[in-house]
């Protein structure tokens, strides 16, 4: 082994290998036994393409570029295309008009050219109609309107069918047709704040008879109503502090299973799936519980929970077909797979690989679950990878650099699935600590309040009180501390560079530095999240002042380099500009990297490898080591 500085190990976990490699999977449909699911493909320019896979055979693309399915309902999209009986229905990104494709024929708009976004569908064969969220976006004085329309399929004419709340979710027929179940939700509430799950009986002319309130409130949140072929509702509800099981019957809502563990999610998209109803008598499901993820089946008679034993670490988007599931399998140390489980043998079909890349487990490092002190008594989680390359060791006595990552949302969670960009880092010598700060989700309702009110506090605390938790153990170097983050992540990490003398530089993935701005001028879905996290506005301005680093930059005095997309729709690209210019004027070293044609989140190959290199660049500089790649270096001023 050579001995060399920690950050100036070479590693074959390139740039160049992650992004021309990897897609990004999700979105998994089941219809008539085959598997379909959708591929964000960074080389393509970040489309996604809907795949189709038959229990034999070879994975099939279904629709041609440059179409991309992609809904821009509530911005965050997802629910973005639907099958039935081999029919693809889908939203083209670039217009947001629901094409329909089908078997053998070239997709054709189904709706007009109108400022209206789709998504989340079914499809009502007995009516002849699809069923689906719509955003209207024609009055641009105003906020947008959602409603759940019926398109009819031979006239393309649309009825508003549910109206009057802010927001609607998951419309679901049952398997006869005579009932629609929902979900709405209302300002100030996000889905995981409050919701309210609906019912009412469909008539033969498609109207909908009066609306019945199954469960919900604005303090109880209701994730994936599904219904069973036999006509039971099954529904997910935090009432108890903890996503759990419930069924409807005989016009009560029943919990199955009470449990301390989180059966549901954060719906930032649409369509997400936890669980799918096996048989009358079994669920399959997935919960995460004290930090760990399982798949099980649960017994309705028995009121069993039973694990499932399969090699991932992880699961997401399961889908529940006759005799086998589908879902995306994660592990620490190898690429998420779309996945077919016979349900009956247990044999596992991998269908696709999120990455082809195999890398060598020498450079791989191993992630380790901590809990860690914070504020107040309390604890806080985290996932460590300390550095880790076969070919290398580092001079005695040298402690590590280590990168803290901020998650966005910031109601959301990280995890230990297999990440190529954290390998990118701890092969090269530098340590990551990927904090699930209080109000992440997976730790139940208490834990993901801890931020209520106290986004740009809570989450700070944590990310500081980790890295100083990992400097006492004597696995990070103090005086080589750094942050990053996207999003709301970002955020977080500009407060703790400009609130806090703990990291030495850090790096702005389209984050937020001014909390009001976002608060006056962000899309509707968001556009009261923050009354919940911060207060309300403009009654609460002085918080929202206090808390946003832009106001606040003479207290920020090390490196920051910011990363930005010119489309982004959710955080412009005036919170980094704001913030770039009076660091400039200040005299603190900075870099800038803004992206064409970017939105929130980058996807295009180019522009992810480039962000990724100019941050290693940009901390190989700040700290003065040599790289050993030969990348370009990214200019700070």
């Amino acid at each position: 082994m050579v001995t060399a500085a920690y950050g100036t190990w070479k590693s074959p976990i390139t740039s160049d290998l992650i992004v021309s490699s990897s897609i990004r999977l999700g979105g998994i449909r089941l219809d008539a036994g085959d598997i379909y699911w959708g591929e964000l493909r960074p080389t393509e320019g970040g489309r996604t393409v809907v795949v189709r896979q038959g229990l034999t055979g070879q994975p099939v693309d279904l629709i041609p570029a440059p179409l991309n399915a992609r809904s821009r309902v509530h911005e965050y999209g997802g629910g973005a295309y639907w099958i039935d009986r081999g029919e693809l229905f889908f939203v083209n990104f670039m217009d947001q008009r629901l094409y329909r494709q089908r078997s053998g024929e070239s997709a054709e708009p189904i709706t007009p050219e109108v400022a209206w976004r789709y998504a989340d569908g079914i499809v009502d064969r007995a009516r002849n109609r699809i069923i689906c969220v719509r955003e209207d976006h024609t009055q641009s004085d105003r906020e947008a309107v959602n409603t759940i329309v019926a398109i009819a399929l031979n006239s393309q004419e649309q009825t508003v069918l549910v109206s009057g709340s802010d927001f609607y979710s998951t419309p679901r027929l049952s398997g006869d047709g005579t009932r629609l179940v929902w979900l709405s939700w209302n300002h100030p509430n996000m889905p995981w704040d409050g919701t309210e799950l609906w019912v009412a009986e469909v008539a033969e002319d498609g109207s909908l008879g009066t609306a019945q309130k199954v469960a919900g409130s604005d303090r109880e949140s209701i994730f994936q109503p599904e219904w069973s072929p036999e006509g039971t509702l099954y529904f997910i509800s935090d009432a108890t502090g903890w996503w759990n099981l419930y069924r409807w019957r005989d016009e009560q809502a029943e919990p199955l299973y009470p449990i301390e563990a989180e059966f549901g999610q954060p719906q930032w998209i649409f369509r997400m799936s936890t669980y799918g109803v096996e048989s009358e008598r079994s669920l399959i499901c997935t919960y995460q519980q004290d930090g760990v993820q399982h798949l099980a089946r649960f017994d309705l008679v028995e009121r069993s929970l039973t694990e499932m034993s399969t090699p991932y670490a992880t699961v997401s988007g399961l889908q529940v077909g006759p005799g086998f599931a589908a879902f995306i399998g994660g592990s620490p140390t190898q690429p998420s797979a779309l996945v077919r489980l016979d349900l009956a043998t247990g044999e596992i079909m991998e269908l696709r690989r999120a990455s082809t890349l195999t890398i060598d487990p020498g450079y791989l490092s191993e992630p380790e679950v901590i809990t860690f002190p914070t504020e107040q008594g309390l604890d806080a989680y985290g996932i460590y990878y300390p550095p880790k390359n076969k070919d290398y060791t580092a001079p005695l006595l040298e402690l590590p650099p280590l990168l803290v990552k901020t998650h966005g949302g910031p109601t959301a969670a990280t995890s230990a699935n297999f990440n190529p960009g954290i390998q990118y880092w701890t092969s090269r010598g530098i340590a990551v600590l990927d904090v699930n700060y209080g109000g992440s989700t997976g730790y139940g309702r208490a834990y993901r309040e801890r931020l209520r009110g106290n986004w740009g506090v809570v989450d700070i605390n944590d990310a500081v009180n980790g890295a100083k938790y990992l400097v006492a153990q004597g696995k990070a170097d103090p005086e080589r501390l750094v942050i990053d983050g996207g999003s709301a992540g970002g955020y977080t990490t500009l407060s703790a560079l400009t609130f806090r003398d703990v990291f030495k530089a850090g790096a702005s993935y389209f984050g937020v530095s001014d909390i009001a701005a976002l608060a006056r001028d962000t899309h509707k879905f968001e556009s009261r999240y923050f009354e919940g996290l911060v207060g309300p506005y403009p009654e609460r301005q002085d918080l929202y002042e206090a808390r946003s680093p832009i106001n606040h930059v003479d207290q920020l005095s090390c490196p920051v380099i910011f990363l930005q997309g010119d489309e982004d729709k959710i955080v412009p690209p005036s919170q980094a500009d704001r913030m770039v210019d009076a660091l400039r004027e200040k005299g603190i070293p900075v870099a800038y990297l803004l992206f064409e044609g970017e939105q929130h989140g980058f996807r295009k190959a180019e522009n992810m490898k480039r962000a990724l290199e100019a941050e290693l660049s940009f901390y190989a500089q700040v700290f003065g080591f040599e790289l050993a790649d030969a990348i370009e270096p990214v200019e700070i001023q």
